[in-house]
C-alpha cells in the first residue's frame, strides 16, 4: 500500500531552487532516511508531505487512511499550559482518560473517589497496556514533572517532551501512521538514542526522517534518499551501501560528461560547417546538438574542505587542572580532579545530561571559576569554543562581513593565505551566496557558519561542545576529515557515537557526584563495556528463565538465521582489535612493573587491581570479537 505519491514537485527558497521535478513513492514499512546539505531543502521536503508547507509545481497524494505524525527540529506547544497538558492534547478517549489519570497523580489528590474513577475508566478503555508504554516513553526520555509549564523548559527538555508527545500520538492510531522525525536524536543522552532505535525498529510505523547520527541511521533504515543538484537519488541498503553507490554513481556521470564532451566538439564542427539553410533532417541534428551541449558542460560538485591550516605554535605546558573543585549547592561537578593535559591530546566528554560537562569547559576556558583548586593554562594557548548557544550577532550582516569583522585573511601552513571569500567557499558557502544576511541562512548553515568562524581564528585548542546538532552529514565528514589531521588539542561533547569513535583517543566520563573517570578507549568500546556490565546483572534473571524453559520441555525454536554484519558491527569489529591490541600491550607493561621491588604495598595493590580490570577487560573484548568474526568470515 502507497502511503505517500509525489509526483514531479518543485520548490524554490527566493529564487533559489531546492528541489527540482522530483518523483518518489512511500509505502507501508518503509524506513528511509533523508540526507542532504543544510540549506538545500530536507526540513521543507518533510514539512510538505506532512502538510505544513506546499510545493510550487507537482502533486503530492497521501493516502486518506494514513496519518502523518511529524517532529520537527522547533517543536511547536501550547506555551502556558503544562507538560501533562501538551502531550495529551490528543481528542482522544484513551488519552483524556490518561491526561485526567496522570493529573491527579501528579497532584497527590487525596480525592479518592475521583482516582477510583480514573481507574474505572482507564479499565472500561482497556487502556492499561498503553498505560504502560507511556510511562516507558516518559521514563526513557526523562520527562518528569509533568505540571511544569512548557514555557519554562530548557531547549533539550523541550525536545525530549516533543518526541515523547510524537511518540505517545501514534500509539493512539492502530493502523496506518507515516512518522516523520527531523533530527530526532539532537539532545538524547546515548542510552536515550539506543533505546530509540530499539523503540523505531520493535513499533510498526513506517518512517522518513533527517538524521547526522549514523550508526542510528545504520541500525533504523534500509533505505536512503539524497537530494543532491535539486534532483532525488534512492539507495537501498545501509549507509556504507551508499557511500559506495554514490561514488558509483559520481564516477558514472563523469564517464558520461567526458563521452557528451567528445560528441559536443564533433557536432561543434558540424554546426560551423553548415550553411543556414537547413533541411529537416539537419534541423533535428541541430536541436540534438543543444541537448548534448547541456550535457557537456555540466558540473559534478562534491565539496570537500581540504585545509592544512598554520596553527599556532603550543608550547610545553598547556593546562594542568590540580585538586579542582566544583559544585552548585548540593550538586557536586568536581571532587578533588587532576589532569595535565599534551600536545595533541583527543578526548572525549560523556555522562549523562547535567552531570558538569559543559560546566568543565568553561572552567577550563576561564568562563566559569572553581571551588578550589588550580587550573594553569599555558601562555601559547588559544581556545576555539564551538557551544551549543549558537552564533553570537550583535546585529544582522551579510555572510562575508562576518568573517572580514573576524579577519580579512587566513594563514596556511605553506606560507600562503586565504581570503575570508575564499575560507567562506571552501565551507560550502559559493560566492553567490556569500552576501546573503546571516538571518536568511537555515539552522544548520548558521551551524557551518559558526564552526567556520571558530576555525578562521586558528585557534590551537579545539573544544567542540555537540558539534554535531543540526550539521548536515556532508559537512559532517568535511569536518571529521579536517580534524583528523588537526594537530591541536581537542576536546569534544558529543552523544555522536560516530563521531566520538572516528576522533577521540580516551575518555572523561563524568559518573556523577564530582566522579570522572578517565576510560583508556573510544565510546564504542565504553558502551560494550558498560552493556557487559548490565548484562551481568541480568544474567540471574535470564538462568530462571532458561531453566523455566527446560522444564517446560519445548521443542527447540529452529536456528536463527545468519546476522547481516553491518557497518556498525565492521567498525565495533576494527575497534575490538585496536582495543586489545591496547590491552595486551598494557599488561604486557603492568606485569613488568610488578616486578620492581622498591614498590610499596599501595602501589602494588594499584597495579593488582589494574591488572584485574584489564584482564577481564580482555575476556569480555575478546569474546565480543569472536562473535563478529563469525560474521566475517
Amino acid at each position: 500500500m502507497h502511503y505517500v505519491s509525489a509526483t514531479g514537485i518543485s520548490k524554490s527558497y527566493g529564487i533559489k531552487p531546492l528541489f527540482t521535478n522530483i518523483t518518489f513513492n512511500i509505502s507501508e514499512g518503509d524506513k528511509i532516511a533523508l540526507i542532504a546539505r543544510n540549506g538545500t531543502g530536507k526540513s521543507t521536503l518533510l514539512k510538505i508531505l506532512a502538510g505544513k508547507d506546499n510545493v510550487e509545481d507537482g502533486t503530492v497524494w497521501v493516502h486518506k487512511d494514513v496519518t502523518v505524525a511529524l517532529f520537527e527540529q522547533e517543536p511547536q506547544f501550547a506555551e502556558e499550559l503544562s507538560v501533562l497538558d501538551n502531550i495529551f492534547h490528543y481528542k482522544h478517549p484513551v488519552a483524556e482518560a490518561m491526561r485526567n489519570y496522570e493529573k491527579i497523580l501528579a497532584e497527590g489528590s487525596k480525592d479518592t473517589d475521583a482516582l477510583t474513577d480514573a481507574l474505572a475508566r482507564l479499565d472500561e478503555l482497556n487502556a492499561w497496556d498503553f498505560e504502560a508504554k507511556v510511562h516507558q516513553i516518559l521514563n526513557k526520555l526523562n520527562v518528569q514533572n509533568l505540571d511544569q509549564k512548557v514555557k519554562t523548559l530548557s531547549g533539550g527538555q523541550r525536545k525530549r517532551v516533543a518526541l515523547a508527545q510524537v511518540l505517545i500520538d501514534i500509539g493512539f492510531e492502530h493502523k496506518h501512521v507515516l512518522l516523520i522525525m527531523d533530527e530526532p536524536t539532537n539532545h538524547l543522552d546515548v542510552e536515550m538514542v539506543e533505546w530509540l532505535e530499539n523503540y523505531l525498529n520493535q513499533q510498526k510505523v513506517t518512517l522518513l526522517m533527517v538524521t547526522h547520527d549514523r550508526y542510528f541511521l545504520e541500525d533504523v533504515c534500509d533505505v536512503i534518499w539524497e537530494i543532491d543538484e535539486e534532483k532525488l537519488y534512492t539507495y537501498q541498503g545501509d549507509y556504507q551501501s551508499y557511500l559506495e553507490k554514490k561514488a558509483a554513481r559520481i564516477e558514472n556521470t563523469v564517464a558520461n560528461i567526458d563521452k557528451a564532451k567528445n560528441l559536443f566538439r564533433k557536432e561543434l564542427e558540424w554546426m560551423r560547417k553548415q550553411p543556414k539553410a537547413r533541411t529537416t533532417k539537419s534541423r533535428s541534428r541541430e536541436d540534438n546538438f543543444y541537448e548534448i551541449e547541456k550535457k557537456a558542460k555540466q558540473k559534478v560538485v562534491d565539496n570537500q574542505v581540504e585545509l592544512q591550516m598554520k596553527m599556532q605554535r603550543l608550547g610545553g605546558k598547556i593546562a594542568e587542572l590540580k585538586k579542582v573543585y566544583k559544585s552548585y549547592g548540593d550538586k557536586v561537578i568536581l571532587k578533588g580532579f587532576d589532569y595535565t593535559f599534551k600536545k595533541g591530546e583527543r578526548i572525549g566528554i560523556i555522562g549523562k545530561n547535567g552531570a558538569g560537562k559543559s560546566t568543565f569547559l568553561q572552567m577550563l576556558q576561564g568562563l566559569e571559576l572553581q571551588d578550589s583548586g588550580k587550573i594553569n593554562i599555558g601562555d601559547t594557548v588559544v581556545f576555539g569554543n564551538f557551544s551549543q548557544q549558537g552564533l553570537e550577532i550583535k546585529e544582522d550582516m551579510r555572510l562575508i562581513e562576518f568573517v572580514k569583522n573576524i579577519a580579512e585573511n587566513f594563514p596556511l601552513a605553506d606560507g600562503s593565505t586565504l581570503s575570508a571569500s575564499q575560507f567562506l567557499t571552501l565551507f560550502l558557502f559559493p560566492p553567490e551566496q556569500q552576501y546573503t544576511y546571516v538571518s536568511k541562512l537555515s539552522g544548520g548553515e548558521k551551524k557551518r557558519l559558526q564552526l567556520l568562524a571558530v576555525l578562521f581564528r586558528n585557534p590551537n585548542f579545539l573544544i567542540l561542545d555537540e558539534p554535531t546538532n543540526d550539521l548536515d552529514l556532508p559537512t559532517l565528514s568535511v569536518l571529521e576529515n579536517f580534524l583528523s589531521d588537526y594537530r591541536g588539542c581537542i576536546l569534544i561533547v558529543s552523544h555522536d557515537r560516530y563521531f566520538m569513535d572516528r576522533l577521540v583517543d580516551h575518555l572523561f566520563v563524568f559518573e556523577g557526584d564530582g566522579v570522572v573517570r578517565d576510560y583508556p578507549g573510544n565510546y564504542s568500546a565504553y558502551r560494550i563495556e558498560e552493556r557487559a556490565k548490565e548484562k551481568n546483572k541480568d544474567e540471574p534473571k535470564k538462568a530462571a528463565v532458561i531453566e523455566a524453559a527446560s522444564a517446560a520441555q519445548k521443542p527447540a525454536p529452529p536456528a536463527p538465521e545468519k546476522k547481516k554484519f553491518s557497518f556498525k558491527d565492521k567498525r565495533e569489529y576494527d575497534l575490538l582489535e585496536k582495543d586489545i591490541a591496547a590491552l595486551e600491550a598494557e599488561r604486557a607493561t603492568i606485569t613488568e612493573k610488578m616486578m620492581d621491588q622498591s614498590l610499596n604495598y599501595d602501589q602494588i595493590q594499584q597495579i593488582s587491581n589494574r591488572l584485574t580490570h584489564i584482564t577481564q577487560l580482555l575476556e569480555e573484548k575478546e569474546t565480543r570479537w569472536l562473535e563478529l568474526s563469525e560474521y566475517i568470515s
